[in-house]
């Protein structure tokens, strides 16, 4: 294939990166020290605005409501002093998941904490974005995905309260098994197309497949977590922001060309690849390269990939959107019409009826065993306190 690159590509790219803000993961990026990212640690995922966003109020935007007898959101407006935490599930740059027992009904739950001044420091965007997840997620329900159940705050926080899923991430089963037999990679394949089918059924487009964001329940079944980068993008309309995780980054989301639910359908791809190879298709030890790799259209399979499965493959991953499975005119109905997916019953796929390959050990309803050990973490801390016009940003939740 002809290089349709110029000879500085690289350097070019770099510059752009680091431009934007993207040269300081030392998971995904480069560090000072040349240190190079790695395959076994979970991955960052990354977001740049294309364009800045027009400065409103997050009290301007338009809220979805919650009727007050729906059971989804029976914990919207309470007091995180209702809540007894448990141990915690996992980190971010903005804050905390843990393990709670609602004090009233004993009740399980996972609770999303945002500190609002980490919020407000990354600027009015993280906001807006935050009330966006949340508003989506008061518009989904299905056994794929962890739904939320309410959201709350006080002066230091914004909570979301969701479904716990205790059988913890897909990533770690994977690290462990290295990668999974096609069987394996077909039922979970299928549990992502039902969520997605989903999803855009309601014209919500994901934006950050990886395993990282998959969580498996008691029974050993799929759920999607983090819908902090899904989007509703109506008809034919695109979206501009880069965002999403660099291993699975589709082509136009690089290129900055828009976007829509296409980009779901290629990071569906390599996930299938993913689950089967142990590694991704266009992983590379610098990001950059791995850039070039996708827009270039560069990968191989490994020799055990069944025929079925390589073409299926290559026809998520394809630059051309007129051509890529998923956003042809029958939409995910081409994709679980594909001779790899022959015998898979659908309806069963979303009941959730048959057995899954991997079975998480739980020994307890809030057993927290198959999550990372963040016991060494201290209390959650704050930067500053916020005033009283940075608190009314904070309007509706």
């Amino acid at each position: 294939m002809k290089n349709i690159f110029p000879s500085n590509f690289s350097l070019q790219l770099k510059e752009k990166l680091r431009d934007k803000g993207l040269g300081s993961s030392a998971k995904e990026h480069l560090d000072s020290s040349g240190k190079k990212r790695s395959r076994e640690t979970p991955r960052d995922r990354i977001e740049v605005r294309a364009y800045p966003p027009t400065p409103i109020l997050i009290n301007t935007l338009p809220s979805i409501k919650a009727g007050a007898t729906d059971p989804k959101h029976k914990y919207d407006g309470c007091a995180i002093s209702e809540f007894i935490a448990g141990p915690i599930l996992g980190t971010g740059s903005f804050g905390r998941v843990f393990l709670a027992h609602h004090r009233q009904t004993g009740n399980i739950c996972a609770i999303k904490a945002l500190s609002k001044a980490h919020l407000v420091k990354n600027q009015q965007a993280s906001v807006i974005h935050l009330k966006a997840e949340r508003d989506v997620l008061r518009m989904v329900n299905h056994p794929g995905l962890v739904n939320m159940l309410g959201a709350f705050q006080d002066a230091v926080c914004v909570y979301f309260v969701m479904e716990y899923v205790s059988g913890g991430e897909f990533f770690r089963q994977l690290r462990i098994r290295e990668k999974l037999p096609e069987d394996a990679a077909r039922f979970y394949g299928a549990q992502i197309v039902d969520a997605f089918e989903y999803l855009h059924g309601r014209e919500i487009v994901y934006r950050d497949l990886k395993p990282e964001n998959l969580l498996l329940d008691t029974k050993g079944h799929m759920k999607i977590t983090d819908l902090g980068f899904a989007k509703i993008v109506t008809g034919d309309k695109r979206t501009y922001t880069l965002c999403g995780t660099p291993d699975y980054l589709a082509p136009e989301i690089i290129l900055n060309k828009g976007h829509g639910m296409a980009v779901d359908w290629w990071a569906f791809g390599v996930l299938l690849y993913e689950m089967m190879a142990g590694f991704p298709p266009f992983y590379d030890e610098e990001v950059t390269n791995t850039y070039k790799k996708i827009l270039n259209g560069r990968f191989s399979f490994p020799s055990h990939f069944s025929v079925t499965a390589r073409d299926l493959i290559r026809k998520l991953l394809q630059a051309d959107l007129s051509k890529r499975y998923g956003c042809l005119a029958n939409g995910a109905a081409d994709i679980k019409a594909h001779p790899w997916f022959k015998g898979t019953d659908w309806a069963r796929v979303a009941r959730r009826e048959d057995a899954a390959p991997i079975r998480p050990v739980i020994k307890r309803a809030d057993d927290c065993s198959n999550f990372d050990d963040y016991s060494s973490l201290g209390p959650m801390k704050h930067d500053f306190e916020l005033s009283s016009n940075e608190q009314a940003t904070f309007s509706g939740f």
